[in-house]
């Protein structure tokens, strides 16, 4: 009988510490948990993005890439992002697919403008510019150069 409340209360405290590590790990890995307000954004090319991605203003942290999916009718990625709540988005924001460094991933990159009109929950940003393949644009340059007909 003994032991088997010894085994018992082992348990309960293996169970408390796992809750204790599931919620540190969580707390810890800079992932929101969606507050704020949803937009959604367009792209032509949302390579990098995936949920947890940073959203950001003036270089600031605004918000997190929620989800990502493609629409089957355009081709094109349709990128839902939770914004801050005390972040108000101008109707005319644009928003791109921006390198993080030079060996990091991508992120959103806000620009907000002048629009004394605000985008809603649930809106949609409308200037949108995709990411920019770095390998691609060097080879253009480099072959295309090769192309100029000076004989060099």
């Amino acid at each position: 009988m003994k032991r088997n409340i010894i085994e018992t209360v082992m348990g309960g405290v293996v169970l408390i510490v796992a809750a204790f590590f599931v919620i540190f790990a969580f707390s810890s890995s800079g992932v929101q948990h969606g507050g704020g307000y949803q937009v959604r954004a367009v792209f032509d090319d949302a390579s990098g993005l995936v949920p947890g991605t940073e959203v950001r203003l003036a270089g600031v942290k605004v918000g997190t890439v929620l989800t990502q999916e493609l629409d089957p009718e355009t081709y094109f990625a349709v990128v839902v992002m939770a914004i801050d709540q005390d972040v108000e988005l101008p109707k005319d924001t644009s928003a791109r697919v921006v390198p993080e460094g030079v060996l990091g991933g991508n992120l959103v990159q806000l620009q907000p403008g002048g629009d004394e009109e605000f985008i809603q929950p649930d809106g949609t940003i409308t200037h949108t510019q995709g990411a920019l393949n770095l390998v691609d644009l060097v080879g253009r340059f480099v072959f295309g150069s090769a192309d100029d007909g000076d004989g060099l």
